[in-house]
């Protein structure tokens, strides 16, 4: 791969470039890639700051969600001035901000409809999925199932998070969460609650994850689920399969 990095970038990414694991060719893997970021709430918007900063050359944005005061202890995208804007508006705004050498695209839209997500989807190299429902979560894995897109995939609750990786033909969402038609939404945070912090260590893991899927560093989550409990302060994992009768990715 040819490093054709301006001064400016240079400088920018110098602490990348110093990470012999990384370096201007891992740099440049960056510069070229392009990642599909679906809510920019408490996990998208972790993910989608530390993207911008690392030099992801593009990034989408899905949301159709305004600023609400209660999502400002967690959405560190967002402040006072912005409630009653839409999200994914001023998220654009923050990441161009950042970083003016990333393209950024934006969707006012809640990805639901498995056309839409179709169309978008299969323009970026790998999706993180921040979303809050499970509608949204399976529509978003059968097609990242359906074009062959890496997944990653936070979720919490309290004070506790889970993520884990999806690389193609290696398992999906749906091996580890069957869809049930009879399945009652886990409850929202706006109904348990969660500690904001919490949800910032979940989105920079996602960050994290995607920076090394992107740049082929280090061990992937593939095939591990890494479970984190903030009141023990503790990481744990257990190990997570391929269903061989999965409707989705066996289908």
């Amino acid at each position: 791969m040819n490093i054709d990095l301006s001064v400016d970038e240079m400088q920018r990414y110098s602490r990348h470039i110093l990470l012999h694991e990384l370096g201007g060719i891992g740099q440049m893997a960056l510069k070229e890639a392009s990642v599909l970021v679906v809510g920019v709430g408490g996990l998208g918007s972790p993910v989608a700051l530390y993207l911008a900063a690392a030099g992801v050359g593009r990034i989408g944005l899905i949301d159709n969600d305004s600023v609400d005061i209660s999502n400002l202890q967690r959405q560190i995208l967002y402040d006072t001035a912005s409630i009653g804007q839409k999200k994914v508006f001023l998220a654009a705004q923050k990441l161009r901000a950042l970083n003016p050498q990333v393209r950024v695209d934006v969707w006012d839209i809640r990805l639901e409809e498995r056309a839409v997500a179709l169309d978008i989807i299969q323009h970026y190299d790998l999706v993180c999925d921040g979303s809050d429902n499970f509608e949204t979560r399976y529509n978003v894995n059968a097609m990242c199932v359906h074009l062959h897109k890496p997944l990653i995939i936070a979720a919490l609750q309290g004070f506790r998070g889970q993520i884990t990786t999806f690389r193609p033909k290696q398992g999906c969402y749906h091996c580890i969460f069957p869809q049930d038609e009879g399945r009652v939404e886990a409850p929202t945070c706006s109904q348990s609650g969660v500690l904001g912090s919490v949800v910032g260590v979940m989105g920079t893991l996602q960050a994290t994850e995607a920076i090394k899927e992107l740049t082929g560093l280090g061990n992937s989550l593939v095939g591990r689920l890494l479970c984190f409990d903030a009141l023990v302060m503790r990481f744990s994992e257990m190990p997570v399969g391929i269903d061989p009768c999965c409707s989705v990715c066996k289908s």
